[in-house]
């Protein structure tokens, strides 16, 4: 009996100096060095399909893909980054017919457009990207041409001045975006997850000054 009284005072008092340690360990340390960090700023990195050549009417030879980094070039996942078309002229379509793709990056922050179709419409086609995470964005273009059969007038691209800005009406990414910065936590802690794709609505931009 003396015994057992020994140790249930023991026990019931060896929390404490655990405790005190443990509370001096944590004296000064932010709620900040508990959580991972957003970027403060992403760019857009074009890995594939830029200057790729297509016949009208097919599957593009090369898909889309971008890369988003940091500013220290890290890859940056979970950012959710916007593949959008022409909607007349030398364009084309992904699944569905949807003239826009939304896909989250990987681990690795790549996000690659598979699917996309070229219309009838020879020249070159012009592929707008846009990148967002929890308010940052990132803009880019990838050109690839279209081939027609020979003799065909080709369609030049509107020209866009250096610096200029592009007119953009993204409609249904809002929420795309807002969830990215959920997913970017996820991803960065974890090294199976595959890239995710989200559907989006009607993609409406105007011509680039």
């Amino acid at each position: 009996m003396r015994l057992a009284r020994e140790m249930k005072h023991y026990l019931g008092n060896s929390w404490l100096p655990v405790a005190l340690c443990l509370l001096i360990s944590l004296d000064g340390m932010s709620p900040a060095a508990f959580a991972q960090t957003l970027p403060t700023r992403i760019n857009i990195v074009v890995v594939a399909g830029d200057g790729a050549t297509t016949p009208v009417r097919r599957r593009v030879t090369e898909d889309p893909a971008v890369r988003i980094e940091d500013d220290d070039q890290q890859p940056v996942a979970g950012v959710t980054v916007v593949f959008a078309l022409p909607v007349s002229g030398t364009s084309g379509e992904f699944v569905n017919g949807a003239k826009s793709l939304a896909v989250v990056t990987d681990k690795a922050g790549l996000a690659t457009a598979h699917g996309l179709k070229t219309n009838e419409i020879p020249g070159t086609l012009q592929i707008y990207v846009n990148a967002s995470l929890s308010g940052l964005r990132a803009r880019a273009l990838i050109n690839q041409t279209v081939e027609g059969v020979p003799g065909a007038p080709v369609q030049a691209p509107h020209s866009a001045k250096s610096g200029g800005t592009w007119k953009w009406v993204l409609l249904g990414i809002a929420a795309a975006g807002g969830a990215a910065a959920g997913i970017y936590f996820g991803t960065r802690s974890s090294s199976s997850n595959p890239p995710v794709t989200i559907g989006t609505g009607t993609v409406v931009f105007g011509s680039p000054q």
